[in-house]
């Protein structure tokens, strides 16, 4: 009897036990977050992320900064600013040259490129005469004029070509001297509202050696920035056989070549240009304003004081 007893005992006790261990198996699967597959992304969002629009696929810039007349001891910082501006930015990728080769529409190898590859070129203190043949030349105006991409001019690389009228046609002019040579130059910022532009007050000093162009006209440009003509020494008559008779003396301009863009700027002559936080958002703001992520007048104006 005893034993039986016992054994009834055993037997309540496992089922109790199997009763407790049931109900905490329940309470702890009841508080088990409920996990969904994840949805599809919708369109303009990204994957993964909180619902923004997607960013926009990177640009690609050829920059260049081939010599054959005077060569600035600035141009490899040039090119480093250029490279790294896209890096921090996200705008685009870059492609470094020293040589006019992927100046052309014809595939140079398989891991090389060609103009229709890129958005567009920066040529920095490129000078001289870039030696292109028939093929490139038409290339790279049908980049700029037919396909509608850009290029960036920077200092010297209007001090190019001179025997090649069509290339002062797309770029908006030709180096003529640089009178004051490098100095403090007084600067006035005439169109405040080009992207480029909008992070320098009306007026300011810059230290760079500043060009004055030739084969220019306000009528084919808007001019972005003059030197101030009521604070520039005239009185040294070689200064004033060099400048501009009439005394306009534009140092970055925005013009449009056919379906593209052209920015011109005499900024980076020196290395500390291209360490200058103001330059360097201009020219990140040109590259973005040439490759048609932003939008800014080109129409001509009188001078703006």
């Amino acid at each position: 009897m005893r034993k039986t007893s016992s054994v009834a005992l055993v037997f309540a006790v496992v089922g109790i036990v199997f009763i407790l261990v049931g109900n905490l198996a329940g309470q702890l699967k009841a508080q088990q977050p409920t996990v969904q597959a994840p949805k599809p992304a919708a369109s303009g969002q990204v994957p993964g992320g909180r619902g923004g629009p997607a960013p926009a696929p990177k640009k690609h810039l050829l920059v260049v900064g081939m010599t054959r007349g005077f060569h600035h001891g600035s141009t490899s910082d040039g090119l480093a600013m250029f490279w790294n501006l896209g890096k921090e930015s996200g705008v685009w990728d870059t492609e470094i040259k020293t040589d006019m080769e992927w100046i052309t529409n014809k595939q140079p190898g398989s891991e090389a490129h060609s103009l229709p590859f890129f958005d567009a070129v920066a040529f920095v203190n490129c000078t001289g005469d870039w030696k292109l043949d028939d093929e490139q030349k038409q290339a790279l105006l049908a980049f700029v004029r037919d396909a509608g991409k850009g290029i960036v001019l920077a200092h010297a690389s209007i001090d190019a070509n001179y025997n090649w009228p069509e290339f002062a046609e797309m770029a908006g002019g030709w180096f003529n001297a640089h009178p004051w040579n490098t100095f403090d130059a007084p600067v006035i910022v005439e169109d405040q509202s080009f992207p480029a532009m909008q992070h320098f007050p009306r007026r300011l000093r810059l230290y760079d050696e500043m060009y004055s162009a030739k084969q220019w006209s306000r009528d084919r440009v808007n001019v972005l920035m003059r030197m101030d003509e009521s604070q520039l020494d005239y009185s040294n008559p070689q200064v004033a056989a060099r400048a501009r008779q009439d005394k306009d003396e534009a140092i970055a301009w925005a013009k449009t070549y056919g379906k593209g863009r052209v920015f011109y700027s005499s900024l980076g002559h020196t290395k500390e240009a291209w360490e200058d936080p103001a330059v360097r958002k201009m020219y990140l703001e040109a590259v973005k304003w040439v490759m048609r992520r932003t939008e800014g007048s080109t129409a001509s104006h009188p001078k703006v004081n």
